[in-house]
């Protein structure tokens, strides 16, 4: 049976239980949104200082470089992008745009062209004009594949861009666009001015000066960076949006931990704001009982989620280790992995560790519910584990470990410095345990774990360890790039300075196959349907054991007013945090 024709009898049935579930959904393209400025409270103040405590600081201020909100979450308050998703997605819109440096789009009849009507007067913080040439710059500096961005994914659909005037310009797509991607709007959508990175295009990427001394267009000038340790701001009084912002400086505090942010927005008030609050639920609620701050929660796509490899970390091939080039001597084998998803206590990690923080799941994509696996199960279960591995062939040896063909379950699990992490490396430890199955718990300062250090075996792209755990999701409402982290085309290794999406070196082609078909498919019921298709195939052969889905949680003072997303950084919206009087 011809491949395609096989995905499509696959996929048959997904269609018809998407339809009954959601209906049909409307992907209406907006060519404007009128800005709807912040409804402020008359007491609302001015001035100040805004204090973030951003305990996971970043390495760099490189927008292309860096991975995680460690550092999108400062270089927000810098830059800006075309557009912006709306922060509330209404029920049956998934693509609902706001204006940023854009003020006018517009798509053509067959949605393989964009054009964007630039805001004129915005001048980049040095005072040199933002014109049409710095969006053409920065398609051309990331698409570069010797520039190595971590960005690349959101940009190569674009064949070119037209330049119609100094203030507009046409996106042309080498295929139709069925949703509205992160190329120029989302996390991965800042752009940076062409007067300064054009000397640094290519290889030289990560020797420019302003990678550490942000210039932008944002809201807040760049002020101070020290890695690990404080970003700092300034007003600008140049800001595109009349009286905005409302502080007079921003402070982004690195360093700490997640506890300790924690307390220092609502029980010492110190802070304002602090993000990611990956900490256990009662202890959240008990600092809450201060009264000076709150656990702020916004559903998005977060998923808590353990990875195996499917390559050999142990061996080293032209001189990187998790080759493609190898497999995992024991990972590769079915029931290991089948079994490793069964030792997984999802119920007792959400019970015990996360509270409202944390929902056990079966799915990688929870959200949005249109593509949710109705058909995926967990189950928590030693005996059947132990069964799998017997059938299998790996028996027990005199040291209680697993083996077979002179091959051991032994197995590193790493994941970033937290209590609610290293809770769960142990619940799955002692679960392993009884099957047979030796875990080494590994943890990396999160600093190291989630930067772009090329040279650092520790992050996590490089994966050099068996099992890893950490948190991502869809920063769209739409999964589609999201899902590019299991493509042949986008696997980290060091001729891509590990900046590929896929960190597991899984592979399949029938997922590639049914993935480019996903980026032609306009219907969005029967886009949905190859969505959970492919969720279902890297949950069904345990290249990520999902554990809980994870809304976005932050601690917020009480007098502080802000407009949070499940669906961007949590400062997509910052010139409009103001506090009350």
């Amino acid at each position: 049976m011809p491949r395609m024709l096989a995905i499509g009898l696959i996929l048959a049935a997904s269609v018809v239980a998407i339809i009954v579930a959601i209906g049909v959904v409307r992907l209406d393209r907006p060519s404007a949104i009128p800005e709807q400025p912040i409804q402020l409270a008359s007491a609302a103040k001015r001035g100040g200082v805004l204090r973030i405590y951003q305990y996971d600081s970043p390495a760099s201020m490189s927008i292309h470089e860096e991975a995680f909100n460690s550092a999108q979450n400062p270089v927000m308050a810098v830059f800006n992008n075309l557009v912006l998703f709306q922060q509330d997605v209404p029920q049956n819109r998934i693509d609902t745009i706001v204006p940023d440096l854009a003020t006018k789009w517009s798509w053509n009849a067959d949605m393989t062209a964009l054009t964007f009507q630039l805001q004129d007067g915005v001048t980049w913080h040095d005072g040199k004009p933002f014109t049409a040439a710095d969006v053409v710059f920065n398609w051309e500096f990331v698409r570069d594949p010797k520039t190595a961005a971590r960005t690349i994914g959101s940009y190569t659909d674009i064949e070119k861009i037209d330049v119609l005037d100094s203030h507009t310009v046409r996106l042309v797509f080498k295929k139709p666009v069925p949703f509205w991607g992160e190329s120029f709007c989302g996390v991965d959508g800042m752009i940076i001015p062409k007067h300064l990175f054009e000397a640094y295009k290519g290889e030289k990427s990560r020797e420019a000066p302003n990678n550490l001394k942000p210039v932008g267009t944002g809201p807040y000038k760049f002020a101070d960076f020290k890695p690990g340790d404080i970003v700092r701001g300034e007003l600008n009084p140049n800001y595109h949006v009349p009286n905005r912002p409302f502080f007079d400086s921003i402070e982004m505090k690195g360093g700490g931990d997640a506890v300790s942010a924690a307390r220092a927005v609502m029980q010492t008030g110190e802070y304002d704001y602090a993000w990611n609050m990956q900490v256990e639920d009662e202890i959240l609620q008990r600092f809450e009982q201060g009264g000076r701050g709150k656990a702020d929660m916004v559903t998005g796509g977060n998923m808590e989620h353990i990875q195996l490899n499917n390559t050999d970390p142990w061996t080293e091939v032209d001189g990187e280790r998790s080759s493609l080039k190898t497999k995992h001597p024991t990972l590769t084998d079915p029931a290991v992995r089948q079994a490793l998803a069964l030792l997984v206590d999802k119920d007792s990690v959400e019970k015990y560790i996360y509270g409202r923080t944390g929902k056990a799941t079966a799915n990688f994509i929870d959200n949005p519910e249109r593509f949710r696996s109705k058909t995926t199960k967990y189950e928590f279960n030693v005996d059947k584990a132990n069964a799998l591995l017997d059938k299998a062939g790996w028996a027990k040896g005199a040291d209680g470990i697993r083996a077979k063909d002179g091959k051991k379950l032994k197995f590193v699990y790493q994941t970033s410095i937290n209590q609610p992490r290293q809770k769960t490396q142990a619940i799955v430890k002692q679960a392993c345990q009884k099957a047979g199955i030796d875990i080494e718990v590994k943890a990396v300062t999160a600093s190291v774990f989630f930067s772009s250090d090329v040279a650092n075996p520790d992050t996590y792209p490089h994966f050099y360890t068996d099992l890893q755990m950490y948190n991502n999701g869809p920063q769209q409402p739409d999964p589609e790039v999201f899902l590019r982290q299991f493509l042949l085309a986008e696997v980290a290794a060091k001729e891509n300075k590990w900046q590929g999406r896929n960190i597991t070196r899984w592979t399949n082609k029938d997922y590639d196959e049914i993935h480019k078909a996903a980026q032609l498919e306009l219907d969005p019921v029967k886009r949905a349907a190859m969505f959970i298709k492919l969720n279902e195939m890297v949950v069904n052969n345990q290249v990520v054991i999902p554990v809980v889905a994870r809304p976005v949680v932050t601690a917020v003072a009480n007098n502080l007013v802000v407009e949070l997303t499940g669906w961007d950084n949590n400062t997509w919206d910052l010139p409009n945090w103001y506090k009350e009087g």
